[in-house]
């Protein structure tokens, strides 16, 4: 197969490398340039996440090159929230039937893999340490700055996968009729740790995200190969409780007392760690277009940076790049259709999974510590067993349906929730919930309400347009 059309990938983070990968092998020269050094040499990880959570989305888009079961061999299966409470209490919730779960995985580990892989394509040649300075829109052609040598690089395709804070993508503001908007979560977040044990084992359950949910703000852990756990703690960035009002060590004691006084015994110096690091902000992007010129176009966080709260910011990204390399196998290498397809079908979802994300905070940090709420949850999961093709849990399509568009995840949850909102007023539900009326019911309600929705519309996956059948 004859070479086609030369592409720049601007950031070799997971995405631009599961991206170099996909196009080479469907015969595009690849120019992959990474602004900071090979993590394989040296480390730059320091101080950011060190795991995220894979779940089937990106799983199927690491299983279209090849990769999937090699990046499972270093991931921990979590099968379950386990959520403390104040009083150190602890209740589980399933994230969907036995076999189902979501991944951790190490972002420098499958970064790593990916590269791994893209070294062996013949057709992507891969620069660390070049900074972008500026892109041509026009021609796809850009600058990089190596050891203060500017190189132009031509192209015939350049793609910004350069993440939430991308070069590409500001200097795409200046471009004619590129609409941009950032919004600030009231959180913002720092990372602690849980250490392993002297053995290497666990100090708590590994097949499990844990929670801390105190409304307002949480704390979340995740578990990590060598028996060590990765934690965030969100808080709100200003108020009475706050990184801002936090700043004198009894006060930082105190909270930490006070919210997770079971997480003390188990966190590595989680006052001094406070005290020390600068909370990093939580934010929200919408742009349009994602391409510009029929010769630039944004991918992953570049394109559609969310809050963590839902998990599927990486899974989102992967899911960019194999949807792209769909629509360059059905439009047959066409990019005068290639990338109206990817724009119509991606965006449309990105928003989608963005507002699920945005919405989940209130689910994880408060909704997921009340019984009601983990009630309501047992009822949809116990349904969805008697009824699977009339009702899966909204969770269960975000994470477990990689086929669904997340737009019409979106819509068809929103149906349910109004259902179940009935269903909870039932007299004495806490009691009664595994009664068949309830069931009869919800059947009853669904049939009308969801069933309507998966029979008469439908998304297009490659168009994004929802089509009436």
């Amino acid at each position: 197969m004859s070479p086609r059309e030369k592409i720049t990938i601007a950031g070799a983070g997971p995405v631009g490398t599961l991206l170099a990968v996909i196009l080479a092998r469907h015969g595009h020269r690849i120019n992959l340039f990474e602004s900071r050094p090979d993590s394989r040499v040296k480390s730059i990880y320091q101080g950011k996440s060190i795991n995220i959570a894979l779940s089937d989305r990106g799983w199927l888009a690491l299983a279209s090159v090849g990769l999937e079961q090699q990046v499972k061999q270093q991931a921990i299966a979590m099968h379950k929230r386990v959520m403390h409470a104040i009083d150190g209490s602890i209740t589980e919730q399933a994230y969907g039937t036995q076999e189902q779960a979501i991944w951790s995985v190490s972002r420098a580990g499958i970064n790593e893999q990916l590269l791994d892989l893209a070294e062996q394509e013949p057709l992507i040649a891969i620069k660390f340490d070049q900074r972008l300075v500026d892109v041509d829109f026009d021609s796809a052609s850009a600058d990089f700055m190596h050891e203060h040598t500017i190189e132009k690089v031509s192209a015939d395709i350049l793609f910004g996968a350069d993440g939430a804070y991308s070069k590409v993508r500001r200097l795409a503001q200046e471009t004619p009729r590129f609409s941009y908007s950032q919004a600030y979560m009231p959180q913002s977040y720092i990372e602690l740790h849980i250490p392993a044990n002297e053995d290497g084992s666990f100090k708590m359950a590994k097949d499990a995200l844990h929670i801390w949910p105190r409304k307002k703000f949480m704390l979340i852990a995740l578990p990590n190969p060598d028996g060590s756990f990765t934690c965030t703690l969100f808080l709100d960035f200003q108020g009475d409780v706050s990184f801002s009002s936090l700043t004198q060590r009894t006060d930082v004691e105190q909270f930490f007392q006070t919210n997770f006084a079971d997480a003390m015994a188990l966190l590595e110096n989680p006052v001094d760690e406070f005290l020390a690091k600068t909370a990093n902000p939580l934010f929200l992007l919408k742009v349009d277009p994602w391409v510009i010129n029929d010769k630039v176009a944004l991918i992953g966080d570049a394109a559609h940076a969310m809050v963590p709260f839902y998990g599927q910011g990486m899974n989102c990204g992967f899911e960019d790049c194999r949807e792209l390399g769909e629509l360059i196998t059905l439009h047959k290498h066409d990019w005068s259709k290639i990338f109206p397809g990817y724009q119509a079908a991606r965006k449309i979802n990105a928003d989608a999974i963005t507002e699920l994300a945005k919405r989940n905070f209130v689910e994880m940090s408060e909704l997921s510590g009340q019984a009601k709420f983990l009630l309501q949850k047992q009822i949809e999961a116990e349904f969805h067993k008697r009824h699977p093709t009339l009702w899966t849990p909204l969770y269960s399509m975000v994470t477990f349906s990689p086929n669904l568009p997340y737009s019409q995840a979106l819509a068809i949850g929103d149906i349910q929730q109004k259902i179940m909102q009935e269903i909870m007023q039932i007299s004495n539900i806490e009691n009664c919930w595994q009664e068949d009326f309830v069931y009869e019911k919800l059947q009853e309600l669904a049939q009308v309400s969801v069933s309507a929705n998966h029979s008469h519309y439908t998304t297009d996956s490659k168009t994004g347009e929802q089509k009436n059948d």
